[in-house]
């Protein structure tokens, strides 16, 4: 079964059998999972629902924080996708590290405010049953985006309980989640629903948070397949707290809780229906999701528009066709077994809307651009796991990507079509040295996307200036050596070396509110994370990443430093279990300084943020409280430099830090009750 399951791990959960109908619910702690024979590198690994549970979280999207050395942070509104960094990587919304749920891509392609944009605000966590992730681009089944990694997230079939849960908190945050099983014949029919709602702690704004969340999976069971139809629907609108340049706080125009611009925010919606069949040779998967994003920002004021102000809105209302098939076989050649896995993806990305348009509160003034884009995708990939030894294992791995894009825009020049094909050649070798060690080398291919946009534009809609095109697929190679050491309830540890090259860097562009294509980029590493259990009830977790991050291509008159790379993350967390009734976690996380230009000139301070919670559960109720941010720290959770202009500044405005604060000490506590 080694093989069925990590070959899957990207596009199912690797418990599917496990969560039959005869079959008791086993919560999942990834911490505990000793991945020795199993994994194909140090730096993969399991993230289970008893994790998730454990740990207190402001915002969905920080779930992605339990893969060792990645932070989520926010520079705008709570609706709007994290920043996420890994590697290296100012991931911006998500570029270059691909998440799917249950085979469902998150990541959109061509997206009005990002390349790549990932928005987590739709999962609710206690849904959530397992996350499995990869860093490196080592799988064939790691397609757009995953140069840095991926993760695929899985939700529950079926619930252990049916449960209520309401969870208050200061500045006007109420949120309930509730869950429970309806029998369908010898089936099963899981449905679940989340509402919020959050004001947030801004001194001249109400975030004014309304989000709603329905989730709905059939489950139908046999002795040889399993059946999973998803229904997940989102919906929310908010106000924005965003980014603000120093130079306004210190001469005392706004406090560090203020805003420039108090009518920005947004509304966004997801949903989505999908079909997963799977059986011990096929796995089938189907999908159709429909998402829209209306997003108003502001993050230069009046730099481009000094009566007006430079408030503007980006569109993006699209569906996304696609699934996958998925052929698994066993065979024996020689002394060796040998595990196939061979599949065809497809996608389609029917975007109605993908625009840009200025603003002055939230009411269009002119639109820049307007387009309609149709994008279609298909990949085949095929990997092959040997057992070449008892000890010794190998895999190799090819993948081919198409790529068409076809561009209709409301300046006639910038229309166009375009099409890229991309191979994609992965491998490596593991060592089983004894029970508890293993050692692993890994080489791999990946790549990303383009805007379509980028890919046929002529003319510069902004400044009427012609624009050259990018590539629509760029690639990008790695890296990795590591080890790994497993002891069941005692210890488990990995440490990787590791090495990464894109052909074109993606970067944020502050005062532009996108990302644009530069320089060809290299980045290498160090990571380590640690697990270690002091008693049956006493856990700590620890985990350091460093990396340096350059590119491989001068410039004149830049840098080689890339902007908005991170090169240290660390944390360390302690999980007590005091009884039967008590327990406690207290979380440190720890990010160095981000290089904010291209000299490496100007840095951001560093950032430390302390959550603890406390726990009490007896019988069927379970009551908790949560402190985020215990030390009330004023650390930046973003930090940008460029060019902003205040009313009566010079015309070319002024070059200064513009950052989001991290939001004060708050406190949260929650009563739930398991029916």
């Amino acid at each position: 079964m080694k093989y069925l399951i990590f070959s899957t791990s990207l596009l199912a959960s690797a418990t599917a059998f496990a969560d039959g109908p005869h079959i008791e619910r086993v919560v999942v702690f990834g911490k505990q999972s000793d991945l020795i024979g199993e994994s194909i590198s140090a730096s993969e690994g399991v993230i289970g629902a008893g994790d998730i549970a454990q740990r207190p979280l402001l915002r969905p999207g920080e779930i992605l924080e339990f893969v060792p050395g990645m932070v989520v942070t926010q520079h705008s509104g709570s609706g709007k996708a994290n920043q996420y960094f890994l590697r290296g990587f100012n991931l911006d919304h998500g570029t270059d590290f691909s998440i799917s749920l249950d085979g469902m891509p998150v990541n959109m392609r061509t997206h009005g405010h990002g390349q790549g944009y990932t928005d987590l605000n739709f999962i609710t966590p206690e849904f959530i049953q397992r996350i499995d992730y990869q860093k490196g681009p080592y799988r064939a089944m790691q397609g757009d985006f995953s140069v840095a990694g991926s993760a695929n997230f899985s939700l529950m079939s079926s619930f252990d309980q049916p449960f209520g849960k309401l969870e208050i908190g200061e500045n006007g945050f109420l949120r309930t989640v509730a869950a429970t099983n309806l029998a369908v014949g010898e089936s099963n029919l899981a449905v679940g629903g989340e509402w919020q709602q959050y004001d947030g702690p801004w001194t001249d704004i109400d975030e004014d948070i309304a989000k709603t969340s329905a989730f709905a999976r059939f489950r139908q069971a046999t002795d040889d397949s399993i059946l999973h139809i998803t229904f997940l629907g989102y919906d929310n609108s908010w106000n924005s707290a965003d980014q603000i340049p120093l130079r306004a706080v210190q001469s005392g125009l706004i406090d560090e809780l203020g805003s420039l611009d108090p009518t920005l925010g947004g509304e966004s919606n997801r949903y989505s229906l999908s079909v997963n069949w799977q059986s011990a040779d096929w796995m089938v998967n189907a999908y159709a999701i429909s998402s829209e994003l209306n997003l108003f920002s502001n993050f230069t004021y009046f730099l481009d528009n000094p009566e007006a102000g430079d408030q503007f809105e980006q569109v993006d209302d699209r569906a996304i066709y696609g699934g996958t098939l998925t052929r698994f076989h066993s065979t024996t050649v020689g002394d060796s077994h040998v595990h196939l896995t061979g599949g065809l993806e497809w996608r389609y990305d029917d975007i109605s809307e993908v625009g840009l348009y200025r603003t002055n509160q939230r009411v269009r003034q002119s639109p820049v651009r307007r387009d309609s884009v149709d994008e279609y995708s298909v990949a085949a990939f095929l990997q092959v796991d040997v057992d070449i030894t008892d000890n010794l294992i190998g895999h190799v791995d090819i993948r081919h990507d198409y790529l068409a894009v076809d561009v209709n825009s409301d300046l006639s020049a910038n229309s166009g079509d375009d099409s890229d094909n991309i191979t994609s050649l992965k491998g490596g070798l593991s060592y089983i040295l004894n029970d508890a060690w293993q050692a692993y080398v890994n080489v791999g291919q990946s790549f990303h996307s383009n805007d379509a946009r980028g890919a046929v534009i002529s003319i510069d809609p902004a400044t009427g200036e012609a624009a050259e095109p990018v590539d629509l697929l760029v690639r990008g190679e790695g890296a990795e050596i590591g080890l790994r050491v497993a002891r069941y309830r005692y210890y488990n540890a990995s440490l990787s070396l590791w090495y990464l090259e894109n052909d074109s860097e993606l970067v944020f562009v502050g005062d532009a509110g996108n990302t644009e294509a530069s320089r060809a980029s290299r980045r290498w590493g160090v990571e380590f994370s640690a697990y270690y259990w002091f008693t049956s009830n006493l856990t700590t977790d620890l985990e350091f990443a460093w990396t340096d991050s350059k590119y491989r291509e001068d410039e004149p008159g830049e840098g080689n430093y890339i902007e908005g790379s991170l090169p240290v993350v660390a944390s360390v967390g302690l999980n007590w279990q005091m009884n039967d009734y008590w327990r406690s976690d207290l979380r440190v996380r720890y990010f160095g300084k981000r290089t904010l230009d291209s000299f490496k000139e100007r840095q951001s301070k560093t950032f430390t943020v302390v959550n603890a919670s406390l726990v009490y559960e007896v019988d069927q109720w379970q009551g908790s409280l949560s402190v985020l941010n215990l030390l009330d720290s004023n650390d930046h959770d973003i930090d940008y430099w460029y060019a902003s202009r205040l009313p009566g500044e010079p015309e070319e405005g002024v070059e200064d830090l513009h950052y989001h604060p991290i939001e004060p000490r708050t406190l949260r506590a929650s009563i739930s009750y398991r029916f």
